[in-house]
């Protein structure tokens, strides 16, 4: 099944459920779905190439909202591309904490139980934090006690923050303002899904200024388009969103762990984004789903997990509880 390597493949589900005119509400991806409404209203010069300048301009303002210095974050199209960049610049034996992103498997073939990290002391390792797709959070002192062990003989530990952004939580999560150059530490921050613009594919890379002089060279100039600067700097530098959508998540997610409670489903995660649902038959789940125009996430791995994004309104919830109970 196609839908289990990643989410968004709505032309897919169109044509093997059929297209009857309803509009696909598509969870499949963990994709805030209140996108930055300021995207519209940023003006875009689509007739030169970007400036460095302002290509230098959107890494300060990322780098001041993940906390840490700009010599130590460059800008990417997407953190995908970053991963396996990064995935080509190390060297030794690799492994990746799982269940977690297919990008993560397939640039090390090797994995190690998510609960395996306290024993991390050797190698690369790669995590993601809060994991997808159970949601797991991990504690940032956690994750900088398996660095220490790993420095220690040479290695490094890259986490993947994709879904960061999204997460309040009483102590801080995110590792990347401990990335210096005598670290060895890599942290990968994604724009789209905490801003709801995926489209723009903009991501960023933290770590030792060694590390970023190489990921430059091999991006080479203009890494990422006029747009992604443009909106990018703004988004980032709109304090009173962010907190106010944070709120907003926490919210929706709440909701709908309440609706899935009510039909017997106990949703797994503490990342606002998305839930993981434990189902008998997450096959038959999603293709029921499908049938009312509803695109979900499986996994070929677990054939109980379904994941769910955000339905982003009341309607679109009802809809979801709709469906679910259909059966």
């Amino acid at each position: 099944m196609s839908w289990t390597h990643h989410g968004g493949r709505l032309a897919e589900a169109r044509a093997a459920f059929g297209d009857t005119g309803a509009t696909w509400l598509d969870l499949s991806t963990g994709i805030n779905p209140h996108a930055w409404p300021g995207a519209g209203e940023v003006a875009i010069d689509w007739a030169r190439l970007p400036d460095e300048s302002e290509l230098r301009a959107l890494e300060a303002a990322a780098a001041a909202y993940f906390g840490v210095d700009q010599d130590y974050v460059a800008a990417l199209p997407g953190t995908e591309i970053g991963l396996r960049l990064i995935g080509t610049l190390l060297s030794g034996p690799a492994r990746h904490l799982a269940p977690t992103y297919r990008t993560h498997a397939e640039m090390v073939a090797d994995s190690v139980p998510i609960d395996s990290l306290s024993a991390a002391s050797d190698g690369i390792v790669i995590v993601a934090n809060p994991n997808n797709p159970d949601g797991r959070v991990l504690p940032a002192q956690a994750l900088l006690a398996a660095h220490d062990r790993l420095r220690a003989r040479g290695g490094w530990l890259v986490v993947d923050e994709a879904f960061a952004d999204a997460c309040v939580t009483d102590a801080p999560i995110s590792v990347a303002p401990h990335v210096a150059d005598g670290t060895r530490l890599i942290v990968f921050r994604s724009f789209g899904k905490f801003f709801g613009l995926a489209g723009m594919r903009l991501g960023f890379v933290i770590a030792p200024r060694a590390m970023i002089a190489k990921v430059r060279a091999l991006l080479g100039a203009w890494p990422v388009s006029a747009a992604a600067i443009a909106i990018g700097s703004a988004a980032y530098r709109d304090a009173d969103w962010i907190v106010t959508m944070r709120e907003r998540l926490a919210q929706d997610a709440a909701d709908l762990d309440g609706m899935l409670l009510g039909r017997g489903l106990v949703a797994i995660g503490a990342c606002p984004l998305f839930r993981l649902v434990d189902v008998a038959d997450a096959s038959a789940t999603f293709a029921r789903l499908a049938r009312h125009a509803i695109l979900t996430r499986p996994f070929d791995y677990d054939p109980r997990w379904l994941r769910l994004g955000l339905p982003g309104s009341a309607a679109a919830l009802d809809r979801l509880e709709r469906a679910l109970a259909d059966g």
